[in-house]
């Protein structure tokens, strides 16, 4: 399955978060430095703004910093505790983050720099974590996560990948923004491949020899279980998640942009079993080890929009 829709032009959104993504990328989150002020925060973001294109680095902001500068963001609150019994999914609160976005991650790594001296010293990393495009043959192809399968399959595109991703309706500063959901999950690649074939198949719900979905699969298989149209109302979000590899551990960090969090919720609390007691089979083979939530502004005449921040365009 391939990615077709090229970001349209003269849309008010961060044009990355529509394309696909990139060869390699870097997710970093900052915290606040202890007992800054808000003329601080605003000076380092008025240092950052000039760097954020939305295309080769996106931005979003917590829902504590948008407290703190007094913005008013609809829907925005931080990542619930899905967990149920056994099934672990933290929340990790998170104040500023930068998907940056890429060809070669020296290039990435001198961006992060930039950025980093940017928002010092009133911002400082608190975690960055870098992500590679897998198993893709040809230009345009969907990236494959660690374990074969392809990821994104069922991702919307043009006009439907528009209306599932993008705030509209709500007004100057808000329309064209994006809520993002940003997991890091771990997997256990051994107990994976311990796994056979049909077990495999069964866990995703679809035939790794050639993505077709399994009619007959579990209700635990992942594909039943995050089915977007099965919801009330229907729960469809822009995946732009990617691998992850650091030492011998990996995973994939999941990345889903909605116009609100409501669909990413709705996803996620029935993965963890909450309406009807049946646990995703992913959590088999991977956990999630964190979870924030981010507002990601606007554009407007090709600059972040912040206007709701207090900051107007920047």
């Amino acid at each position: 399955m391939r990615e077709t829709s090229p970001t349209p032009a003269g849309k008010p959104y961060q044009p990355g978060i529509f394309d696909g993504v990139p060869p390699v990328a870097r997710y970093v989150t900052f915290t606040l430095s202890h007992g800054v002020d808000v003329p601080a925060i605003h000076e380092a973001l008025t240092r950052l703004t000039p760097l954020v294109d939305g295309s080769d680095v996106v931005v979003g902001f917590g829902p504590s910093l948008v407290k703190q500068l007094g913005g008013d963001i609809p829907g925005l609150h931080e990542f619930p505790d899905f967990s149920r019994g056994d099934v672990e999914v933290p929340s990790t609160p998170g104040t500023l983050w930068c998907w940056l976005r890429g060809s070669d991650l020296g290039d990435l790594l001198h961006v992060t720099r930039k950025v980093q001296k940017a928002l010092a010293p009133a911002f400082a990393v608190r975690h960055a974590v870098d992500a590679f495009r897998h198993a893709v043959k040809e230009e345009g192809e969907l990236g494959h996560d660690l374990t074969g399968f392809e990821d994104g399959t069922e991702n919307p595109t043009g006009e439907k990948a528009e209306e599932a991703a993008f705030a509209h309706g709500l007004g100057e500063g808000i329309d064209g923004s994006s809520y993002v959901a940003v997991q890091q999950w771990l997997h256990d690649l051994d107990a994976f491949e311990q796994l056979g074939e049909a077990e495999r198949d069964n866990c995703f719900g679809r035939r790794l020899a050639d993505n077709e979905e399994i009619e007959d699969a579990p209700e635990a298989a992942h594909v039943k279980r995050t089915a977007q149209e099965s919801f009330e109302p229907e729960a469809f979000v822009l995946r732009r998640s990617m691998p992850w590899m650091q030492s011998l551990q990996a995973g994939l960090m999941f990345v889903a942009f909605g116009k609100s969090f409501q669909a990413f919720e709705q996803q996620m609390r029935r993965m963890a079993g909450h309406d009807d007691g049946i646990v995703d089979a992913l959590f088999t083979i991977s956990r999630p080890v964190n979870g924030s939530y981010y507002w990601c502004p606007p554009l407007r005449e090709g600059r972040l929009d912040l206007r709701r921040l207090g900051l107007g365009v920047t």
